[in-house]
């Protein structure tokens, strides 16, 4: 599996829950450009709490995102994510690389709480131009089962992945390409998505901490169809739209809790486990729920720290064309872990 690294096309695939987004980046000019956005809606039962509930539907509407996209490049990279991948910043001993990777199985022994034998590891070496005696690495692991399903899945939809990366990783990628000055310091990024909440914590531009948040937009108009009496459609509408409403608030405040409290339970373990972390100081989200009106400002209040929408297109070139019939100011939160997906190019 590999889970770092960069043809000149790059399809950058997102099986969500709710919804198949695919942006394409063309590399030939050295510098980055986006050239199609593709997103097909999937029904609510066809991916449930991560799983795969209708093998059939999702495989074909993967197929029609890319037939839309218009484009063939085997270069197509898609990721997991979820409770069965591990990310941790650890110290090693200071070897090179080679001797690091032999190192690496039984370091993981001692801080991924599954069996070695079923899973997936990769790690980076964080500061490899460092003197101490120490140096700080990325280790990840995922589960062999979870990693093998996603391929499953795709090669299904004739769409057979070149590299299968890690949520967290490309969210940072495009994170970090679009928000330069986010890369110091400590600061939050939160992915309010259909199903779940992919909070990353960054210090200094490096992953320290990933976690899911079991809230997302799905829970929020679940809450405003059962307590208000709203339809479907009309709980849609309320999400999706640029005001606030009075059961949106209530709503608004029951769930946005459920991610403050994830919040600081992730920044006390951290605190209590990690040498000189220091207090997040910035929260950036991004995801459909970050659309929701109210939320951000509610959380920023709750948290009392700043909380802004992340926007991967902020210092991206687009070409002209790329988002066709869609409106880019909707469309833009939800296309952080696609566009981060894509910034990978074949070597």
């Amino acid at each position: 599996m590999a889970l770092f690294g960069r043809k000149k096309l790059t399809v950058g695939l997102d099986v969500g829950s709710g919804l198949v987004k695919a942006v394409v980046m063309d590399h030939t000019s050295g510098t980055p450009e986006l050239t199609k956005v593709v997103i097909t809606p999937l029904n609510d039962t066809a991916i449930v709490e991560g799983e795969v509930m209708d093998h059939a539907i999702v495989a074909d509407a993967i197929r029609q995102t890319l037939e839309a996209t218009g484009i063939k490049t085997k270069h197509i990279v898609s990721a997991v994510g979820g409770r069965d991948v591990i990310v941790k910043k650890i110290s090693i001993e200071r070897v090179k690389e080679a001797q690091a990777r032999e190192l690496m199985r039984w370091e993981a022994e001692q801080h991924v709480p599954f069996d070695m034998e079923s899973v997936e590891l990769d790690f980076q070496i964080l500061d490899p131009d460092a003197d101490g005696l120490e140096m700080s690495v990325l280790l990840v692991a995922a589960k062999r089962d979870l990693v093998e399903a996603k391929r499953t899945l795709l090669t299904d939809a004739g769409a057979a992945p070149f590299i299968i990366d890690v949520d967290a990783f490309a969210l940072h990628n495009a994170f970090g390409l679009n928000h330069p000055d986010a890369m110091s310091g400590t600061v939050a990024l939160l992915n309010i998505g259909h199903e779940a909440t992919n909070l990353n914590i960054l210090d200094d531009g490096v992953p320290i901490l990933t976690r899911d948040l079991t809230v997302g937009t799905r829970r929020f108009r679940e809450d405003l169809q059962r307590e208000h009496g709203a339809s479907n459609d009309d709980a849609e509408t309320m999400l999706r739209g640029y005001d606030r409403t009075l059961p949106l608030d209530g709503v608004v405040a029951l769930r946005g809790e459920e991610i403050a409290v994830g919040m600081e339970r992730a920044a006390t373990f951290l605190a209590t486990s990690t040498r000189n972390f220091g207090q997040i100081r910035a929260v950036f989200a991004c995801g459909g729920g970050a659309r929701i009106p109210g939320l951000l400002p509610w959380l920023s209040e709750r948290l009392r720290i700043p909380v802004q929408l992340a926007n991967p297109l902020a210092q991206l070139r687009v070409r002209e064309g790329a988002m066709e019939f869609l409106s880019t100011d909707e469309v833009a939160p939800l296309l952080m872990l696609p566009v981060g997906l894509a910034l990978r190019a074949a070597a």
